[in-house]
Parts: structure tokens; sequence; C-alpha cells
């Protein structure tokens, strides 16, 4: 069950507690700042500040920023995305404590020294040519740049070399007062505590940081026009995503195209892509689906890799399984398993308790609730195969999917 207790400080910041019966808690803090907050030409900055909190503060040395919790075994990281900047923590029970004190003095009271500015742009612009030597990863960064042309959601999360090369401890100054806004923090935690003194501990170490209720300004991205793309590399196999854009987190067709995806590429091995791509044909080694659902739009795509001759042949079946949903209502029974199958993923997903918990997090920032177990199958189960013949017909248009393919150089 998902059911929580939840404590508002005075500025803003809000305390999410989950009660867990073990010697082990999972904490975050969630701020609702990514990389489509960033200004033009600043692109890689919610990402390099993520790098730099972990080195000096205002009373604490790098070093000594890695072993608070490192040295009594805990494990601390961190990761931006699109529209999230995300620490999270797992700990024995008795570091609880620690772990705030920790938390607060790298969100709040980082110091950006030039000398670590500098180690780590270098760090990063590695980072970043090393994700472009993946083109299993690349591919689906160029895509998402095609797809939401000239919009900060296509920017890469990592930036670019020059974008990287140019950012200082003012621009991250600036962007922390623009949008790491207190109303818009969550820390939140699962564990073994009487929620009395997690909101007291809350309060100890959050309770006075200033408030900031800045207005974020997001721009909605306009629709793409689909279109096909080839870009040749020195690779040895075709990589190829196809999609297009889709629902936002708070659409009501969120649901169907979450049950959808799952059929089509989600999880396990008795999909359909991977049951006609892979186990029938035998012609991708890795064949999936993802759905990703972000405030004001959505991103579905289809990815593969083969070998080059084989390539056209993959994406034709793509199209098939695809053009069936359109074209043809689930039957009961096929409606009825894929749901059973659906909600037992999420069901096992939830003992992974730092996923669970990030989750409820994002959840709160987004719409101030978190979905029960049970309120999420019932979303599930209302679905019908009338709306995911909708959708299908509405997110699989052909003629409005895109298609990017990287091809080895000749």
């Amino acid at each position: 069950m998902m059911e929580y207790q939840l404590y508002t400080l005075s500025n803003g910041i809000r305390i999410m507690y989950k009660y867990a019966p073990s010697s082990v808690t999972h904490c975050c803090v969630l701020v609702n700042a990514g990389s489509r907050d960033e200004l033009p030409g600043q692109e890689g900055l919610a990402h390099f500040i993520e790098h730099l909190l972990f080195k000096e503060t205002e009373r604490r040395s790098t070093n000594q920023i890695l072993n608070r919790l490192e040295l009594v075994g805990a494990d601390l990281n961190a990761y931006t995305t699109k529209e999230y900047t995300c620490i999270h923590a797992s700990f024995l029970n008795p570091y609880l404590e620690r772990t705030l004190d920790l938390f607060e003095d790298i969100l709040f009271h980082s110091t950006f020294p030039e000398e670590e500015v500098e180690k780590e742009r270098g760090v990063i612009q590695d980072e970043i040519a090393s994700y472009l030597d993946q083109p299993e990863e690349a591919i689906q960064d160029d895509f998402e740049e095609l797809l939401f042309k000239d919009h900060p959601i296509g920017k890469n999360i990592l930036g670019t070399t020059e974008t990287v090369g140019r950012l200082n401890r003012g621009d991250m100054k600036q962007f922390i007062a623009a949008n790491y806004n207190t109303n818009e923090i969550i820390f939140a935690v699962i564990g073994d505590y009487d929620f009395k003194k997690v909101s007291r501990l809350g309060d100890k170490y959050f309770g006075g940081i200033a408030p900031n209720y800045n207005t974020k300004n997001r721009l909605t991205p306009g629709f793409n026009i689909g279109g096909k793309h080839i870009i040749h590399k020195p690779i040895s196999q075709t990589h190829c995503i196809i999609g297009n854009q889709a629902y936002s987190s708070s659409h009501k067709n969120k649901t169907g195209l979450l049950l959808l995806n799952n059929l089509l590429g989600g999880m396990g091995m008795s999909n359909r892509l991977n049951l006609e791509i892979r186990e029938k044909y035998g012609i991708a080694y890795t064949i999936e689906s993802n759905y990703t659902a972000l405030t004001d739009t959505g991103i579905f795509s289809i990815y593969f890799g083969t070998d080059t001759e084989k390539a056209e042949k993959a994406a034709r079946l793509v199209h098939k399984e695809l053009k069936k949903l359109r074209g043809q209502k689930l039957g009961t029974l096929q409606l009825h398993q894929n749901k059973q199958k659906f909600i037992g993923q999420i069901a096992l997903a939830e003992e992974n308790r730092m996923s669970l918990i990030i989750s409820m997090a994002k959840s709160l920032v987004d719409f101030n609730y978190v979905d029960t177990l049970p309120q999420l199958f019932e979303k599930i189960n209302n679905v019908t195969a009338s709306q995911l013949l909708e959708i299908s017909n509405e997110i699989f248009d052909e003629s409005k999917m895109m298609t990017l393919l990287f091809e080895p150089k000749q």
C-alpha cells in the first residue's frame, strides 16, 4: 500500500514519510528543476550543478561530503532528468539524522569553488564523449531533439562540450535561485520510524531555509511533423528509433498508453515486439518500447538494434504490430491478461523501495497526491478495449511517427 504521512514546513518544503518495517532506510530530496528549465546556451547546467553538490560546502570539504555516509556503509547518489534533480541515499536506520544534515548542507550551502568547477567540467565533457560512443544511448537523445525541435525538452541533459565549456559559478547560483523553489522540494523517507521523529528532524534541518516561491515559466512544446532521418556513424550495426510525442502525466489516456506500451515492448520476454522480432525471426537482440510522461507532453518510442541488412525488415515488423493495434480491438481475454500482467509488475516493483519513494515524491510534486496501489489497479482495470483502439490510432498513426536511423558509414 502507498499510504504516507505528510508535514509541510513554514517555507513550503514538504516532508513525506512512508512506514516500512526494515533495518534499512531509503530517502531522497526531489527538486522540481531539471534540464528543461535551462536558458538557451546553458544546456547541461542542471546536471553540472548536480555534480557540484558533492563538492565543497560552507562547512565541508569534498572528502568530508563523500565520507559522511560512506563511512557508515551508506549509498549516496544523485541524478538529473528533464524536469527533476534528485539526491538519494540508502542507509541503516540509526543514520537518518546524519543523512538529513548532509542533504541540507549540499543542497543549500554548496559553494561551487572555481577549482572544483573546472575539474568537474572536464569530468562531464568526458562523460559526454563516453555517451556519444554508445549509439544505443545517443540515438535516444538525438531522437528527442528531432521530436522537440528548438525546445528545451529536446536538449541533451548532459549538454554539449561547447555549452558545458561556457558555464560558470554565476550561472549555477542564478539557476538555483530561479528554480530551487522551496514549495517544489520534497524530502521523502521510507523506513521504520515514528513520524513525529521524521517531521521533527525535517524541521530541524530544513525549517531554517529561506522560502523561495518563484513561478516557473515552462513552455509547452509544439507538435512534430514526423518524417525519417538517417545519420551515418562509425558503427557496425544499425540502430533505429520509431516514435511520437505522447500524453502528459495528467492526461486521461496516460494509463491506457502505459498498458499499450507494456503490451508492445515492456518488461519481460513475452511482449509482442520481442516475440515477433527476436523470438520468431531472430533479427534483433534488443527490441523495446518506452513511454515517458512529462508534465505537459510525453515521449513514446520503440528502439531496436540489428544488422544493417535486417533493419528494413525489423522496421516493417514494428509497423505491422502497430497496425494491428490501430485496426482491431483487443479481445476480452487478451485485455484481461495484459492488465493482470501489468498489475503484477507494478506490485513487484513496489518492493524496490528506493524507486517507490522517489516515484511517490514525483507524484506529490506534480499532483499534490499519491495514488494507493488499489487506486492504480482500479485505473488499469477501468481501461477499455475501445479506449486502447482510440489511443493506438492517435499515438501510433504512421503518418505522424518519426523515425531515426543510425547507420554504419560505408
